[in-house]
């Protein structure tokens, strides 16, 4: 089975993706998932953190010498000569890979406020990035920002993005949102050519011992798969043109096969190609293949979206079914919940 796809508006070779990992961070690694079968890359996010420390960097390197004489004003570092810091690693990492990957090589911006930082996408678009991977990562802390205001925030940086590039933008969402098919909605009304759901929060833990509460980052499980996917089975079909990535919890070809039947224009993968290495990816091509031709299926377009949710199903009802037969299908496993009365 031939297994073209199109995401963002790029043609890829295989709907599968190497998301932003560690195993996109460095150019032997690239080729490796590139040599595997990807059909395109994620680097690691360029964060809005370094972004604003470079910009601060700068400003501090140019008023040093705002005195100096009207005749040595050369002697101020121009644009081109400064290193960039933290933004101009990324930079030629960018650059390096698009050089020399034959596969489209899609650029990574972190951030959860409004700002000028967003323009630096128009560098990773000059650097050879063959789209934007806009990562808002934003958790609520202040009780009195409410729901409309995280929504709106998500807008401005979304529009901002967008308007600074002219390569296709993608958003990487949370799923924590108290409408997320609305606010999926609103970020494709707003320019973004497709959604990735969904990213995953950093949870911190508590060391009862040493009385510190620490990151606890770790890699995603196949049971974390099924959110996305639910959204996905939802949202497919009801964003126009909009492409729609699944990631998390993307462990085997059987998962990548429930993405794509969900309706997932391309599947990405990070914690598997981190357990087994950029290799694996050869496995899940080749499973997701078996797959196909086990179950009959000619196309790609005949799997994508054959377990969705109909574009003319009321969403909600489907949801509330599914949730009345999870606790009917619990009941028979378990016993029954009711409670004495």
């Amino acid at each position: 089975m031939d297994l073209t796809t199109a995401y963002l508006g790029l043609t890829l070779r295989s709907p599968l993706v190497a998301s932003a990992s560690p195993v996109t961070s460095r150019l032997d690694r690239l080729r490796m998932v590139e040599d595997a079968g990807v059909g395109a890359v994620v680097l690691p996010s360029l964060f809005e953190e370094q972004v604003r420390q470079q910009e601060l960097a700068d400003l501090e390197l140019t008023e040093r010498h705002e005195h100096a004489w009207g005749e040595a004003q050369s002697y101020l570092p121009g644009g081109p000569d400064v290193d960039l810091g933290g933004t101009a690693p990324y930079l030629r990492h960018v650059e390096r890979a698009a050089a020399a990957l034959e596969i489209p090589v899609i650029a990574s911006l972190n951030g959860s406020t409004p700002g000028g930082w967003t323009g630096i996408a128009r560098s990773m678009e000059t650097a050879g990035a063959a789209a934007i991977e806009l990562n808002v990562y934003a958790v609520p802390g202040r009780t009195s920002l409410t729901g409309a205001e995280v929504e709106a925030r998500h807008l401005d940086i979304v529009g901002d993005v967008v308007a600074a590039v002219s390569v296709p933008v993608a958003v990487k969402l949370s799923p924590y949102f108290s409408s997320t098919a609305a606010v999926a909605a609103a970020i494709v009304e707003a320019g973004a050519s497709g959604l990735v759901l969904f990213n995953r929060f950093v949870q911190p833990d508590v060391d009862v011992e040493a009385l510190t509460v620490h990151p606890y980052p770790t890699l995603s499980t196949r049971d974390e798969g099924r959110l996305a996917r639910t959204w996905i089975a939802l949202l497919h079909g009801r964003l126009g043109v909009a492409s729609l990535a699944a990631t998390t919890g993307v462990e085997t070809a059987e998962d990548v096969a429930a993405d794509l039947l969900a309706g997932a224009d391309v599947v990405m993968s990070a914690s598997a190609l981190l357990r087994h290495g950029p290799g694996y990816a050869v496995d899940l091509t080749a499973g997701l293949q078996a797959w196909a031709e086990r179950k009959g299926f000619a196309s790609l377009d005949a799997v994508r979206g054959a377990l969705a949710v109909g574009v003319d199903a009321d969403g909600d009802r489907v949801e509330r079914a599914g949730y009345v037969a999870a606790l009917a299908q619990a009941r028979a496993v378990y016993g029954d919940l009711t409670v004495e009365s």
